[in-house]
């Protein structure tokens, strides 16, 4: 796997296909390999560039506190490196926390910027789910375990729990194949999702945005879609039947509705770097 000097950080990451350069940030606790599903259709027709954030995957971990707001200073700095002067920004939960400031810091490197169940400021109730995986780590003391156990119910809708229990288990099964986070670094990174706080920026965002929820998602629910229209050249789109992570629950469907987005946006001077060409 290639890597890459970034923000006083080395950056593992995984480049796939041709064409403009589109960067995957991953969720709470997921290396980059969790856009697995999206990387096999998106590379048909995009550069597909997704990294390990800070603390996870084989990207370094550090002992200092993590924001949102540092996370997308390493995309950025990780960008620069790679000499990607503009791209295709998309990130899921965490991954769309981090894309939010990455297109308000940086309003010129973002092409389009889609938002995957996304939040613009923690409120009392995602805190307290997000305090509840911090409890659940340190008594597994177990990252993949929990994500097994207790983040999975959050993201997949009861119906897909009783209709496909091997797709469940293969998931699992894909969690514990990948390097596991430390539980240091989960609290880390799980303390930047608890203090989130984009809401003053969003107005700073100029890219063409894709905005979606899933139908039954309860933790990062609809109730930010309004706000986070905010963001003023943006669309909503809401996937029916899914919960949080329609990037699995709903593979297709996704697939097809977020590449129509990226390529619609497409060829509005995404430039490519010899490393992503």
């Amino acid at each position: 796997m290639p890597k890459v000097k970034a923000n006083n950080i080395t950056i593992n990451y995984d480049q796939q296909g041709t064409g403009e350069p589109l960067i995957l940030i991953p969720y709470l606790a997921a290396d980059h390999a969790c856009y697995a599903f999206q990387v096999a259709e998106y590379a048909k027709h995009f550069t597909c560039i997704s990294l390990d954030l800070r603390g996870t995957g084989e990207t370094d971990k550090t002992e200092s506190a993590y924001s949102t707001e540092l996370l997308a200073d390493d995309v950025a700095a990780f960008m620069r490196a790679l000499g990607i002067r503009q791209a295709h920004v998309s990130g899921l939960s965490l991954g769309a926390a981090i894309g939010m400031w990455v297109a308000a810091k940086y309003p010129d490197t973002v092409s389009s910027l889609s938002l995957h169940s996304g939040w613009p400021k923690s409120d009392a109730f995602l805190k307290a789910v997000v305090q509840g995986l911090q409890v659940t780590v340190k008594a597994l003391e177990s990252v993949p375990e929990m994500v097994i156990l207790t983040l999975f119910p959050w993201c997949f809708t009861p119906e897909l729990y009783a209709a496909k229990p091997d797709y469940i288990q293969a998931l699992a099964e894909f969690v514990r194949s990948r390097p596991a986070q430390s539980v240091a670094s989960f609290i880390q990174q799980s303390n930047a999702v608890i203090a989130h706080d984009a809401e003053a920026q969003l107005s700073r965002i100029t890219a063409p945005t894709l905005i979606t929820f899933g139908r039954h998602d309860v933790a990062t629910s609809t109730r930010f879609a309004n706000r986070l229209k905010a963001i003023r050249n943006s669309e909503l789109l809401i996937f029916e039947g899914c919960a949080h992570a329609p990037i699995y629950e709903k593979v297709e469907e996704f697939n097809a509705k977020t590449l129509s987005f990226l390529q619609r946006h497409a060829g509005s001077g995404a430039a490519s770097s010899s490393g992503a060409a």
